[in-house]
């Protein structure tokens, strides 16, 4: 491997957490990975195919504080509402950013035609931490469809790179993070290679969520967290193996400062947390539909 190439630390499957009949796997945090600086959470539900007459998303009205969240939609639909009076319906390949900053409620649930015909699902939810400073920021939300996002493709249409946040060639994701993060994913054909370089500093999320790929040389498969080193090469060679791959590939500066989490809540200090439970509790994050 060429010292310019960054070092796979470790790989980290994703771990089965059923939700009610939601197939749900959880790749951060785990017993392996208890973090991975800026990134908090990950969730990946499904995928599977709701049947009509369904119940939908368990995902009904509930606070944040703290951080941020991103939800990419690969299949289905997923209906936001939030207490700032924010709506939207988001589709195949649309995702859904929101900034909690000083406290939302918002309910993530499936809209009502869904519920009627049901349909195939796949979505992953991504928890990102603020800092000290931005934790008690405005709350916003914006839902992208596929067609607002930035999307870059490699030789031959061999592979397809999907932009939220940050910059390729000179182009920039539509969402201008508070914190430069870089979000995005990546479509690979069969055999496709992709390379890109993510300054030593930046701590890296690389999740492989469809198919099988190679990292670096080191191969990794369906539902695994490929975890690199911090300051140990800058370059990143993906090559996906004999079907097509999907692989979410993120990343953003440490937050070098303590983090007490707790539920919905992400905050320095344990006195944080019990300020946002009573903060909610006593409705300064508003209501969904109020």
């Amino acid at each position: 491997m060429s010292a310019s190439m960054r070092k796979v630390r470790q790989l980290h499957p994703a771990l089965e957490t059923p939700m009610a009949d939601l197939v749900t796997f959880r790749a951060l945090p785990t017993g392996s990975l208890p973090e991975l600086n800026p990134f908090l959470f990950l969730n990946h539900h499904g995928p599977q195919v709701y049947p009509p007459k369904n119940g939908g998303l368990p995902f009904g009205p509930h606070p944040h504080k703290g951080f941020e969240t991103l939800t990419f939609v690969f299949d289905g639909e997923v209906a936001h509402s939030d207490s700032t009076g924010q709506t939207f319906v988001t589709g195949p390949g649309g995702v859904q950013w929101m900034t909690a900053g000083r406290g939302i409620e918002h309910a993530e649930i499936s809209p009502d035609s869904f519920l009627e015909s049901g349909g195939p699902l796949e979505i992953i939810q991504v928890w990102m931490n603020l800092p000290a400073a931005l934790k008690r920021c405005e709350p916003w939300y914006r839902g992208y469809d596929s067609a607002e996002l930035l999307h870059v493709s490699g030789p031959d249409a061999s592979w397809s790179w999907h932009v939220i946040a940050g910059e390729v060639d000179g182009q920039r994701g539509p969402v201008a993070s508070q914190t430069g993060l870089f979000m995005s994913w990546l479509d690979l054909t069969p055999s496709a290679s992709f390379s890109t370089s993510v300054p030593e500093a930046r701590g890296v999320m690389l999740y492989v969520v469809r198919g099988e790929v190679e990292v670096n040389g080191v191969p990794a498969t369906t539902r695994t967290m490929v975890e690199l080193e911090r300051h140990a090469g800058a370059e990143l060679h993906i090559t996906a193996w004999d079907d097509d791959a999907l692989v979410l590939l993120c990343h953003g500066d440490v937050i070098d400062e303590p983090v007490v989490a707790y539920g919905p809540f992400v905050m320095n200090t344990e006195e944080e947390i019990r300020e946002a439970y009573l903060e909610y509790q006593s409705g300064q994050f508003g209501q969904v539909g109020g």
